[in-house]
């Protein structure tokens, strides 16, 4: 990457554990430290920090272009676990109702495919709690962080998802000697539209199982024609800029 040529759009293969911010924080300081000077940096598209995969990170005047790639479809692959509810919708999230084992165990394939072709086509999703939505103001997990959002107040707002596809399911694993208890889980592909919460569909999948969900594992594969064949991990990004 030359210092001298740098407006363009990088495909940065997140690592779990950052958040979108990080990413461009730790680009930007090393074209300034390449002698880039004060460029713009930014992103198209926020990951959480539970995900990995594909983001758009856009420097230079290719911060211009931020609307026209947010708007681009996206993919995913994630893992879904069933039997517990999370405040955030996500396994970093703590624990607020957990399902009776017997209901648990009974969880079928044939019941987790049933339902979820719910979410396929055109859907209604409220956005979850903590997210970086804002209402009146206030980002939504400032609030929810002081107990002050019910869900009645959270938006709802259409989205689409394109293809929905379940890969696999693996049935609930009883605790049994040394063998710890196991969670059933499910592995899905999905293809869906900008501002398509992965959380919030696994959260209602598993509330209309009756056994409550959440995103235990998420990558992003795809964002638009990017591709995370195409992408490039943040150490390899900083190694490049600063060699240019």
């Amino acid at each position: 990457m030359k210092t001298n040529n740098i407006d363009q759009v990088l495909v940065v293969n997140k690592p779990q554990n950052w958040t979108s911010y990080d990413v461009v924080h730790k680009i930007k300081a090393e074209l300034r430290k390449s002698g880039a000077g004060k460029v713009k940096v930014g992103h198209a598209g926020t990951l959480d920090p539970l995900a990995t995969g594909v983001l758009l990170v856009l420097i230079g005047s290719a911060t211009k272009k931020q609307a026209q790639l947010m708007k681009l479809d996206k993919e995913y692959l994630s893992e879904i676990t069933f039997g517990q509810v999370r405040d955030t919708y996500d396994s970093e999230g703590k624990i607020v109702q957990t399902a009776d084992s017997e209901d648990t165990s009974q969880l079928s394939r044939k019941q987790v495919e049933k339902e979820l072709t719910y979410f396929r086509g055109e859907i209604d999703q409220r956005v979850p709690a903590y997210s970086a939505v804002k209402i009146k103001g206030k980002r939504l997990y400032k609030l929810a962080r002081r107990g002050e959002v019910r869900i009645e107040d959270l938006p709802v707002k259409k989205v689409t998802v394109c293809e929905l596809e379940l890969l696999n399911f693996t049935p609930y694993r009883k605790k049994f000697l040394w063998i710890k208890e196991k969670l059933p889980t499910a592995r899905i592909r999905l293809v869906c539209s900008s501002g398509t919460y992965v959380r919030s569909l696994a959260h209602d999948w598993g509330q209309r199982l009756g056994v409550g969900g959440f995103v235990s594992q998420i990558t992003r594969t795809r964002v638009g024609p990017y591709t995370l064949k195409k992408a490039k991990s943040v150490q390899e990004i900083v190694e490049k800029i600063s060699k240019s």
